[in-house]
C-alpha cells in the first residue's frame, strides 16, 4: 500500500514539475514578442514604409543664358527620378517671368530680378548660379580689349568702325538680343549705364543664335553668357580684365548676372525636388562650374 502511494505521489510530482516548466517556457517565448512590439512603436528594427517615388511634369521657361544649366540639371534629375519629366525651354527672361506669373510655367528662369510689375504675383525667387558673360567679336576683328566707354559707344552707335578703337578698318555690325532678354538688360545696365542701344544691327532670339551669328559675320560684335563661348568667336577683355571666377569674386570683372528660377508661391512636389537638386552640394559643388557657370553662393564667400 505504501509502495503504491509512493509511486502515485512520484507521478503527481513529476506532472507538476512538467507543468511548471511548460508555463515558464511559454512565458519566455512571449516576452520577446512583447519586446518586439515595443520596438516597433519606438522606431526600432522594423523597416519603415518605402517613400513614394517623386513623379510629375515640370515646365521651365525663360532665360536662354540659363538654359544649358537647367537642361543639364534636368537630365541628371530625370535619371535619378524616372517618373519625373522636366521640360526646359528658352524665350528670354521676360517670357519666363510672365509665364510663371500667369501659371503657364512651373518655373520662370531669369537673368534679372522680377520687376515691380510682379510685386503682387506671389513669385518666390530661387538664386541658382552666377553667370559670367562676355563681349564677343568675330575672329577677324583685331582687338582683344574694350574699355567700358568704347563698348558703350559701339552699342549706342556712336562708334561705327573698328579703326576708332585701334582695330583694322571695317564697319562694325552690332548683334543684339530682343527687349525681353535678360542678357540685353544686363549689358544695358552695366555697360551702357541704362542708355539705349542703337537701332541698327541684327537681333537674335537666343544666346546660342548670337554666338553663331557673330561667328559667321565679319566685323561683328555681340554679348553672350560664357557657356556659349566657342572656337568660332573671340571673348574680349573688359577694361583690361578677362572673366574668371577670381576676377568676378574680386569685383574686377563686372560682367555677370545672378541667375534666378522663380516659382509662383513656394514650390511643391516634383518642382520642389528639382530645385532642391539644383541647390544641393552634389550639383552646386560638382556640376555648376563644369557647365561654365559659378556657384550661387560665390559672392557670399
Amino acid at each position: 500500500m505504501l509502495k503504491q502511494l509512493s509511486k502515485k505521489s512520484f507521478r503527481m510530482g513529476l506532472i507538476m514539475m512538467l507543468s511548471v516548466g511548460m508555463i515558464t517556457a511559454c512565458g519566455q517565448t512571449q516576452a520577446p514578442a512583447s519586446s518586439a512590439s515595443g520596438d516597433n512603436k519606438s522606431g526600432g528594427s522594423t523597416p519603415a514604409p518605402a517613400t513614394a517615388a517623386i513623379q510629375g511634369t515640370v515646365t521651365a521657361s525663360g532665360s536662354s543664358a540659363l538654359l544649358p544649366l537647367v537642361k543639364a540639371a534636368a537630365d541628371e534629375f530625370m535619371k535619378k527620378n524616372p517618373k519625373v519629366t522636366i521640360n526646359p525651354t528658352a524665350g528670354g527672361s521676360g517670357t519666363g517671368l510672365k509665364n510663371v506669373a500667369d501659371g503657364t510655367s512651373d518655373i520662370g528662369n531669369s537673368d534679372i530680378e522680377a520687376g515691380p510689375e510682379y510685386k503682387d504675383k506671389n513669385l518666390v525667387d530661387h538664386v541658382v548660379a552666377i553667370a559670367p558673360f562676355a563681349l564677343i567679336v568675330n575672329k577677324n576683328v583685331k582687338i582683344d580689349n574694350l574699355t567700358k566707354k568704347q563698348a558703350a559707344d559701339i552699342f549706342q552707335g556712336k562708334i561705327t568702325d573698328w579703326k576708332e578703337v585701334g582695330g583694322e578698318p571695317g564697319k562694325i555690325v552690332v548683334i543684339h538680343r530682343p527687349d525681353s532678354s535678360g542678357s540685353r538688360a544686363l549689358v544695358k545696365q552695366i555697360v551702357l549705364n541704362n542708355q539705349e542701344f542703337t537701332k541698327d544691327g541684327v537681333t537674335q532670339e537666343s544666346s546660342g543664335a548670337v554666338a553663331t551669328s557673330v561667328g559667321q559675320t565679319a566685323n561683328s560684335i555681340g554679348y553672350v553668357d560664357t557657356p556659349y563661348l566657342n572656337d568660332s568667336i573671340k571673348a574680349l577683355k573688359f577694361e583690361g580684365v578677362a572673366f574668371s571666377k577670381e576676377t568676378i569674386k574680386s569685383g574686377t570683372y563686372p560682367l555677370y548676372g545672378v541667375e534666378h528660377m522663380y516659382t509662383k508661391g513656394e514650390p511643391k512636389g516634383a518642382t520642389k525636388a528639382f530645385l532642391d537638386y539644383i541647390m544641393s552640394p552634389e550639383f552646386q559643388d560638382k556640376k555648376v562650374e563644369e557647365l561654365k557657370f559659378l556657384p550661387a553662393n560665390l559672392l557670399k564667400k
